[in-house]
Formats: structure tokens, sequence, C-alpha cells
């Protein structure tokens, strides 16, 4: 499989301090692999409404929106990028969104609860997390966030290669005055391309 990397990004403030780093890790990708931006503002698609037909159809039976251009591009795509600015001590709803459709891609058993699986699992598939806060470093709210990234990307089958918390910047595209921040965010690209390339 190609070492592609998928950057997503979940603010819906377009360029926004999010943008800005998904920018800068997708440069720092690219110079090793192919990497590509993809902001979830972009698309429109609903939120899951628990419906699990898609435990037997393998895909989302219920909608037919925006997530059918996105799966492709997350299976195609061994390396994952996620951006979430806080909000409301937590990811944005895109994000939460966006995990809640990537549902269909468990397998269960007939018994509930009971065993279950990612089809995504064994593949080699690893993540960079990064995550902006207004608050300042001790703030609940950006662990939190990063917390709420983590879990289901680990429940899905990816390795956390890399996370960057970046506290104290809420202006629109702030955090580029912050050298040390975009090369850290650029930093994080890189090393999730060489992760997958070393694999």
């Amino acid at each position: 499989m190609q070492h592609t990397i998928l950057a997503v990004g979940g603010s819906p403030r377009a360029g926004g301090n999010s943008d800005k780093l998904i920018a800068a890790a997708v440069e720092g990708a690219s110079r090793l692999c192919p990497a590509e931006a993809l902001h979830l503002r972009d698309y429109t698609f609903s939120a899951c409404v628990g419906c699990e037909a898609c435990r037997k159809a393998k895909t989302c039976a219920k909608f037919h929106d925006g997530m059918g251009l996105i799966y492709p591009q997350v299976e195609s795509a061994r390396g994952l990028i996620l951006a979430s600015p806080v909000h409301n001590y937590n990811v944005t709803a895109w994000i939460k969104a966006f995990f809640d459709r990537l549902y269909p891609y468990y397998n269960f058993g007939e018994q509930r609860p009971g065993e279950w699986s990612s089809r995504l699992a064994g593949q080699g598939r690893k993540a960079g997390l990064m995550a902006v806060a207004e608050q300042h470093p001790g703030d609940a709210g950006l662990q939190r966030t990063l917390e709420s990234m983590r879990l289901p990307l680990e429940a899905l089958g990816y390795e956390i290669v890399a996370e960057l918390p970046v506290y104290g910047v809420f202006a629109r595209g702030r955090v580029t005055q912050d050298t040390e921040v975009m090369a850290q965010a650029e930093a994080l690209g890189q090393s999730l391309a060489q992760s997958l390339i070393a694999t």
C-alpha cells in the first residue's frame, strides 16, 4: 500500500489555527510521502443515528452524503493526522460526527455486548494528533480533546505516534507567529511519515 497520509481538519473556521497546523504537518509529511489535507467543514454529512444497518452492510446504509467521499480517502491512507480546536472542553462537532460515522468499520458478534473488531486493524495504520486551545497549560479541555481523538483511533486499529497540544492561541491564524509550534507541527507530519516508511 502506498504510504499516503490524510490530514483531517475539524475546525469550522477557515484559515484558523487548526488549518495552519494541518498545513505545516502536511508540508513535513510531504517531504517523505504523499500527503493531503481534508477539512470536514467542506463536506456535508449527517451525524450517526445509531440505526446499526452498517453492521450488515459494512458501510453506511442510512445516509448517502459527504462521508461517502471521505471513506475511500480514509481507507487508502495508512497515515492519519487529526487536528481540532477545543470546543466546550472537547473536540468539535465535526470531529465527533466523523468518528461516529466510522462505525461501519467495526465487526460485531451477535451477542451484545460481546466481541468486536475493526476492519482497519492489522494494516500498520498510524496517526498523529493536534489540538489547539485558548487556555493555558494545565487546562483539562485540551487533554480531553486529545483523548477524544486518541481513543477512537486506537479502537479502530491506529497506533498513535505523536501528539501536539497547543495552548494559549485563539485569534485566527495566530499560531503562525509561534515558530516553535509551527516547527513542531511540521515535525509531527514528518515523524508520522518516517514511522510509516519504517514499517
